[in-house]
């Protein structure tokens, strides 16, 4: 019986049902971040393991990190200028840029790319060991699967996200210098002196804090999306696994808005 017919016959069958559901998947997914975590630690982490992750998801990801930081702050310098030169404001666009970033679009943009680079990856090559049988095998072998795959994985993130976010921060900033100074005439120290006086130690935490969240969110939901590929009732085999890693990016970028607004209202 399609959903469809079901909530012809039963709307309240089918929220009930839905809302189940949708409990059972957080409740799942909650006690798979918190094994994933456990096994960072307890036993020893495979070290080698976590820096071949931290190659894949962060020294992978740093061209186009650059790339995006380098041209989001080139449209904001450009947006700026023109927004604050009609108050005759244009000095405080090294402020306005600085702040922008650091505080939101660094950490977002950040990991959305991220999640589009390595997270899709993460969700596919784990949902293809589980079709393939491999998860099993490794369980057979009395190799622990989460302190295998889940594990180095989470700890890679942690590490390789805040990082990147410090560089898109660093040339996102570079970004408007080029487009207010080099192209716009405004002076110079100006721009840095303005930047020195709005950013606080706040403001950059602040941005780390949502960055290693983020890692957390993304890392965590691509890796239960590959890792019950099989669970899933809309599609098996190699249906399923492109389904979970769809499922791992839209969820993954869902999360990462909804919990930028949790964090940015208590970290304000």
């Amino acid at each position: 019986m399609t959903d469809a017919i079901t909530f012809l016959l039963s709307p309240a069958a089918f929220v009930g049902r839905t809302v189940l559901t949708v409990v059972a998947e957080l409740g799942g997914f909650c006690i798979f971040l918190v094994q994933g975590l456990w096994r960072i630690a307890i036993p020893s982490p495979s070290w080698r393991k976590i820096v071949q992750q931290v190659y894949f998801i962060g020294v992978k990801s740093i061209f186009v990190i650059v790339l995006i930081g380098l041209f989001t702050g080139m449209v904001l310098g450009l947006q700026g200028y023109y927004t604050l030169v009609k108050f005759g404001s244009e000095g405080l666009l090294g402020a306005a840029v600085s702040l922008s970033i650091i505080r939101e679009l660094g950490p977002v943009l950040t990991a959305i790319m991220i999640t589009g680079r390595a997270g899709s990856s993460m969700a596919a090559e784990i949902g293809i060991m589980r079709i393939s049988e491999q998860i099993d095998a490794l369980w057979s072998m009395g190799i622990n699967p989460m302190r295998f795959l889940i594990a180095p994985r989470l700890a890679a993130s942690l590490i390789c996200f805040p990082l990147l976010t410090a560089i898109f921060d660093v040339v996102g900033i570079g970004g408007g210098y080029l487009t207010g100074v080099a192209l716009l005439g405004i002076n110079p120290g100006t721009y840095f002196d303005r930047i020195d006086a709005a950013v606080e130690l706040t403001d950059v935490s602040g941005g780390f804090v949502k960055s290693v969240v983020f890692a957390l969110l993304v890392a965590a939901i691509s890796c239960y999306q590959g890792y019950f590929t099989h669970a899933r009732r809309d599609g098996f085999g190699a249906k399923g696994v492109s389904l979970a890693t769809t499922a791992a990016v839209v969820f993954s970028c869902v999360a990462i808005l909804v919990a930028d607004y949790v964090l940015t209202s208590f970290l304000l």
